[in-house]
């Protein structure tokens, strides 16, 4: 656990406050960076999910665009996850415990499709993708009299990520398949969004 919260840096990346779909952008260059905060469940898929339970995980995001850009958002998140082995696995073998954290560091592109209402708050469907980087540290820790030693497993692996859901701008309501080698699973956020930096 020290190990991941020790790697566990604030990498920077960009975001803009103000989403306009006008047919034609302010002649100056509008620009803003965006922090956000994302929470929910992770859900492991396939090999992942014979040994893992449902999981938990937090990121922290920084985001960007310009009039250039718009609607296209570039991002990078940050976060820990949790999983729990399941009980399961603790029956069929010799586990008494084993539980895998996760420090995920992600790469990409959202794009910001028209508001679906935009009456009283904007309602916008987002798809993203991104390409992916985790390092894991799984404990493994076995029952007594068992003739085996207890030890944590740490590597790391390359993957990517395809998503999709709501956002209000301030706050996103994200689902998310994140595949990595032998640790596939989706993930589920609820994310709030405060400017840093704005430029018009």
């Amino acid at each position: 656990m020290k190990s991941i919260f020790s790697t566990f840096i604030l990498l920077t990346i960009l975001f803009l406050s103000e989403i306009s779909f006008a047919d034609k952008p302010p002649s100056s260059k509008a620009q803003g960076f965006f922090f956000g905060v994302g929470v929910g469940p992770r859900l492991p898929l396939g090999d992942f999910s014979t040994t893992t339970d449902v999981g938990y995980g937090f990121n922290l995001e920084f985001s960007y665009t310009d009039n250039e850009f718009l609607p296209v958002f570039l991002y990078t998140t940050v976060g820990f996850e949790q999983y729990p082995g399941s009980q399961n696995f603790y029956r069929e073998t010799d586990y008494s415990n084993f539980h895998t954290n996760t420090l995920p560091v992600n790469f990409g592109a959202r794009y910001y499709f028209p508001p679906l209402a935009e009456n009283i708050v904007l309602f916008m469907p987002i798809i993203q993708i991104s390409g992916s980087y985790t390092y894991y540290q799984k404990l493994h820790e076995f029952k007594p009299g068992r003739g085996k030693t207890n030890f944590l497993e740490e590597n790391s692996k390359f993957g990517f990520s395809v998503g999709g859901g709501i956002s209000m701008f301030m706050l996103e309501l994200l689902a998310s398949y994140n595949f990595f080698e032998s640790n596939q699973y989706l993930a589920f956020d609820l994310r709030v969004r405060i400017p840093i930096f704005i430029s018009l």
